[in-house]
């Protein structure tokens, strides 16, 4: 008679419960299955009953995290973006090697079993207790199923995740009972497309066409049946099937599973034979996620499209329901980026400042008239490495931006201008300017009034610009004190309520500050705001708030509601047009030289800071507004004198040097072929300035009153003296008075700010 061990019986009783209590057996316990169980796992049984009956009836399935599509406005990809990189197929879109594959190797009675298979349950008990451990489960792919829609709910968070996936008498109850919901309202063809949808092949792809792309680059319809049989193989482990790691162990699972699928016949043995010869045959397609793999250099583009998703209440009330809607994906968003603008943005960056450069570089280019954002670039590309940058040096800190943005310097002194023209002040205005002033000793402000308590002065570029000088030979030459005398007439409030209107505020987020060096551009900008502002000069005195995105589809491929712009009156068509006038004069004869356009109407203002930190050019045609600004990246200030630049010596750097020519290519690339409108005219200042001194400009007419032209200024004896002033218009009430006459020319001085 042969010998019993000791303790046989007891020891194969403890693991059949050991198995019950940790695995997907105590489910089948729970459904009535006559199973033996002796002391815990019959206790374990009873008090899950009572868990079993308290679990909701209802399984909410979540949606499916997809890759999101950001493409450009003519409908081209610029990046693909995913928490999860997956790609929801229906069935008939699976190739039928992969369905019999995943079904051969995970439950082979998948179509003959509901919830729960008995059969397998039977014989796990069996082997594990042989084995004396859990060397085999019993989860049919509907409990699969379940448990990844638990993980699939936990998202991103560690501890979510650590309980889906705990192996836990709790969890294997709660799982069970969905996996009995799901088999009766879903059927198997339905749960096996969405197990084939929802679970992770390796390699960051969930999903059996993402993994399809990523292991063979090809669509999940066309999977070979070796290439099926690998994919199925990998899900029992992806780590260690992982066949771009592990090519040998992935080729032994593949073969299990084409022998697997032999055995059931699914495939004839000869089919299996030739399939398990056949080399693995990859061809991987590396992950792409991310703004980082955005074309030609628009991953700030597209990150300031994640920012305005994240931010903007049309996407979900709250921050939190924002962010599970873009984790969750599957969204396709056309943006208003333009390819031929964006490459010549590009182009002119990388042409004119290096990635290596101790300063850096920032483009935005607007449409006027309805704020769509065209062109977005930098000479720091986005990323993680040396002399690169995750802060769009274009934006406000707000989205994504740097913490101050920029002093904007003289581009600012425009805003001031057009606040003083609606403020009634005549474009003729003169000035003494002299090179140096001291800041008024006291300025009105919006809520009282600014001291000079410590006595600040102000100079000029040159010691040669010396006034007096007319409101457009000052813009033309940036005349700092010119306009520091201006503001003391009118104070700083009607600036303030002009920049408001133009959308230009800090872009730490802090509100303008009164004082008069802000007129001078003393606070930091985003790029991004100064095109939009000046492309409100363009638009004949109409700002509209910037957008990005012009439309969005959901996973379902219904539209979505996105951010419109808005537009309103900052100024009046008159003032804008002055406006434009003077900035033309900028480009013709003044300091924008350099940025000029050949063959089409532009205008401009260059800036540059104390200590040369910054340097801008913000310009603009009826058709495309632009901003350009160069200095230190960051939180780095780099004083732009004996520096080099994009291969580029500059003794000092000016807003017409450096920003000035990157504007100048980057606008002639995007505007190449397109119509080219001009400006309209405006008596006075469209006539080209008499250089010799000889005849002054045309006065300005009273605006809704009385006034009448004025007169035309006197001829100027000196070349390099001012001619005398015209005279003033009359008229009372509300007409603004007639300007005087354009002064005579003088001698040109270098650039200045």
């Amino acid at each position: 008679m042969a010998m019993k061990r000791s303790g046989e019986g007891s020891t194969r009783s403890r693991q059949a419960a050991k198995f019950l209590g940790v695995s997907v057996l105590s489910g089948a316990v729970l459904a009535g299955l006559a199973l033996p169980a002796v002391g815990a796992a019959g206790l374990a049984a009873k008090a899950s009953v009572e868990e079993f009956d308290e679990i909701p009836a209802s399984l909410k399935t979540p949606p499916l995290s997809q890759r999101t599509t950001i493409l450009d406005a003519q409908g081209g990809e610029i990046a693909k973006v995913y928490s999860r990189d997956r790609t929801v197929v229906p069935l008939n879109e699976i190739s039928p090697y992969m369905q019999k594959a995943i079904v051969a190797i995970e439950d082979a009675r998948f179509y003959e079993h509901g919830a729960v298979d008995l059969k397998g349950v039977l014989r796990a008990i069996d082997k594990n207790a042989r084995s004396g451990g859990v060397s085999e489960g019993a989860s049919t792919l509907t409990q699969q199923y379940v448990k990844n829609i638990f993980i699939e709910e936990a998202g991103d968070d560690p501890d979510k995740v650590a309980v889906a996936t705990q192996q836990t008498l709790g969890r294997k109850v709660k799982e069970l009972k969905y996996a009995i919901q799901v088999e009766k309202e879903l059927g198997k063809e339905r749960i096996l497309d969405n197990y084939l949808n929802i679970t992770f092949f390796g390699q960051q792809s969930y999903g059996v066409e993402a993994a399809s792309q990523r292991y063979f680059s090809k669509h999940a319809k066309d999977l070979t049946l070796s290439e099926s049989a690998l994919l199925a193989g990998i899900v029992q482990s992806p780590s260690r099937y992982d066949p771009v790691i592990a090519p040998k162990e992935a080729t032994k699972r593949r073969n299990t599973v084409l022998q697997r699928m032999a055995e059931l016949k699914h495939i004839t043995p000869a089919e299996a034979a030739a399939a398990q010869a056949e080399p693995l045959k990859l061809t991987v397609s590396r992950p792409k996620n991310g703004c980082i793999t955005a074309v030609n250099g628009a991953g700030f583009f597209c990150d300031y499209v994640r920012q305005v998703f994240l931010q903007d209440p049309v996407f979900g009330k709250t921050k939190e329901e924002r962010a599970k809607r873009w984790n969750q994906g599957g969204l396709t968003i056309r943006t208003t980026l333009d390819p031929q603008t964006q490459k010549s943005v590009q182009k002119s960056v990388s042409e004119h400042v290096y990635q290596t450069d101790p300063v850096a570089t920032a483009v935005s280019i607007v449409e006027p008239g309805t704020g769509k954002v065209l062109g977005m670039g930098q000479s720091r590309p986005y990323g993680f490495g040396e002399n690169q940058t995750q802060i769009n040096l274009s934006a406000d800190h707000s989205m994504g931006g740097s913490t101050y943005g920029f002093q904007t310097g003289s581009t600012f002194k425009p805003v001031l201008a057009a606040a003083a023209l609606e403020d009634g002040v005549p474009v003729s205005r003169s000035y003494s300017s002299p090179y140096r002033v001291a800041y008024p000793s006291s300025v009105d402000t919006c809520t009282g009034t600014w001291h000079n308590s410590e006595g600040s002065t102000v100079s000029n570029e040159n010691t040669s610009e010396v006034g007096p000088y007319g409101m457009r030979e000052a813009t033309a030459k940036s005349v700092n004190t010119y306009f520091i005398q201006l503001l003391g007439d009118i104070g700083t409030c009607p600036m303030t309520k002009m920049a408001d209107k133009l959308g230009l505020k800090p872009a730490s987020g802090q509100k303008l500050k009164q004082v008069p060096a802000t007129a001078l551009g003393s606070e930091g900008m985003s790029p991004l705001a100064m095109a939009s502002a000046y492309a409100a000069f363009a638009n004949r005195g109409t700002y509209c708030t910037p957008v990005l995105i012009s439309s969005a589809t959901g996973p379902n491929g219904k539209s979505l509601q996105v951010p419109k712009t808005q537009c309103s009156r900052a100024m009046s068509e008159e003032t804008a047009d002055t406006v434009n006038a003077l900035l033309k004069g900028v480009v013709e004869d003044g300091t924008g030289k350099q940025a000029g356009l050949s063959g089409r109407d532009s205008a401009g203002k260059t800036g540059t800071t104390d200590n040369r930190k910054a340097a801008w050019f913000v310009g603009y045609t009826p058709n495309m507004a632009g901003a350009v600004w160069v200095g230190g990246a960051g939180s780095k200030d780099v004083e732009m004198e004996g520096i080099t630049i994009g291969g580029v010596y500059h003794d000092k750097v000016y807003g017409a040097d450096t920003p000035g020519p990157i504007w100048r290519d980057a606008m002639e690339g995007a505007l190449q072929d397109r119509p080219a409108p001009t400006f309209g005219t405006v008596a006075g200042l469209d006539d080209t300035p008499d250089k010799s001194g000889k005849n002054g400009g045309t006065g300005k007419n009273g605006q809704n009153g009385a006034g009448g032209p004025g007169n035309q200024g006197s001829q100027g004896n000196d070349p390099t003296a001012p001619g005398t002033s015209g005279s003033t218009g009359g008229g009372h009430g509300r007409g603004k008075p007639g300007g005087t006459g354009a002064t005579g020319g003088g001698k040109q001085t270098p650039p200045g700010a």
